[in-house]
């Protein structure tokens, strides 16, 4: 079976933080910034607090618009950090390698607190959602080494 072609993806980036604005949002900054880089479109970004209701709500109602979310923060297991719930309760398709593989990832970086994370993946719809951690290095990770490398032919696959 042949692959498609990669696609170039209009991308939503979302960052989750009860602290962060524009001017601080150094992870969305570096989401838009490696998106641009690896020949996407940034259509739009938006900082919602930790509230799983608002983020899958915001992410229904962009879903389609776009190609892909990149959600970056809340995937922790502190008492706020509830993106993963939220984003869990919207895949039709889940992506699991991408968590694992993320997971795998940071070990060689951060050891065993890597199983903590809770990074998640998969498809709502037509669109493709991507949940990281919120620390730049993290984001950094995920986008170079897993996103960007397979976005366009997600994407591809996505419309067949």
């Amino acid at each position: 079976m042949a692959h498609s072609e990669p696609r170039r993806a209009r991308v939503h980036v979302l960052t989750v933080s009860d602290t962060r604005t524009v001017d601080t949002d150094s992870s969305g900054n570096l989401c838009i910034e490696l998106c641009r880089q690896g020949g996407h479109d940034v259509a739009s970004r938006e900082i919602l607090p930790d509230d799983p209701a608002r983020v899958e709500s915001h992410c229904r109602g962009i879903a389609g618009q776009v190609d892909a979310i990149l959600i970056n923060g809340g995937t922790g297991i502190a008492s706020r950090d509830t993106t993963y719930e939220a984003v869990a309760r919207l895949l039709d398709k889940r992506l699991d390698g991408f968590g694992e593989l993320f997971r795998m990832l940071s070990f060689a970086d951060v050891g065993s607190k890597a199983m903590a994370s809770r990074a998640v993946a998969g498809v709502h719809g037509k669109t493709l959602l991507f949940s990281m951690p919120g620390s730049t290095k993290a984001v950094r990770l995920a986008m170079e080494k897993l996103v960007i490398p397979e976005l366009g032919h997600l994407v591809g696959e996505l419309a067949k």
